[in-house]
């Protein structure tokens, strides 16, 4: 079984209307949504948007239908000049851009787990692959892999944007994949982040670009995870 977690409605409504053989429960305040997307098993839940939110839906969504694998899709901010309004971006690792206890010493965006300090979580190399084969049997040509960094802010500017990118090498930011990461890391679970550039590095209103833009973007993500679960 594949779990499938977006923040918004957007994010995954798209994907739950093409599931078949469908069957709904509410665990942790969050609705999962089981059923068959072509001929695989998945399970799809709208976690919320922020770190937190998400997190309770990963463990929740793992501790109870046991997935495979978790891809986190929807939409992000772009934050370098290679990724444009529409550009699809998959991970290759994440990062938590407002973790920073630096002051004593620390890296910036650095976590403690369990058992190991980390500030770039790795994704599934082959979910990557799988990600990138569907973005071209979707026909989804502009595709790049990089860092996408997490927070619990909404990042507009072009000067906040940059120093996501100067510090961490991050082309995409957003709000719940890096925390998703965590705690796939923690229950190792691979996982992977597909996202669709929703608002671009430019001297446009970020808010305007955001509302004009973010369905079109969702809708990019929804077809490419509908043609990787074929």
């Amino acid at each position: 079984m594949t779990g499938i977690i977006g923040a918004m409605d957007i994010e995954v409504n798209g994907i739950i209307e093409r599931m078949t053989d469908k069957t709904t429960e509410t665990i942790s305040g969050v609705k999962f949504t089981c059923g068959k997307l072509g001929q695989n098993e998945c399970v799809v839940a709208k976690c919320g948007i922020g770190k937190v939110n998400a997190a309770v839906c990963t463990q929740t969504m793992i501790m109870k239908y046991s997935p495979e694998y978790i891809i986190n899709t929807g939409i992000a901010g772009s934050t370098c000049r290679k990724t444009h309004i529409g550009y699809v971006v998959i991970a290759e690792s994440v990062v938590q851009h407002d973790m920073d206890t630096t002051i004593i010493g620390d890296k910036p965006g650095e976590l403690f787990l369990h058992d190991e300090n980390i500030v770039n979580i790795p994704c599934s190399r082959e979910l990557i692959s799988k990600l990138e084969a569907a973005c071209d049997a979707a026909g989804e040509k502009n595709h790049v892999t990089g860092i996408v960094a997490t927070g619990d802010q909404f990042i507009g500017g072009n000067e906040k944007r940059n120093s996501l990118n100067d510090r961490f090498g991050a082309i995409a930011c957003e709000m719940e994949g890096g925390s998703i990461g965590q705690v796939c890391r923690i229950n190792k679970i691979p996982f992977a982040v597909l996202r669709c550039i929703s608002d671009s590095m430019s001297s446009e209103d970020d808010s305007m670009e955001y509302s004009a833009f973010s369905r079109l973007a969702a809708d990019k993500t929804i077809e490419i995870i509908t043609e990787l679960m074929k």
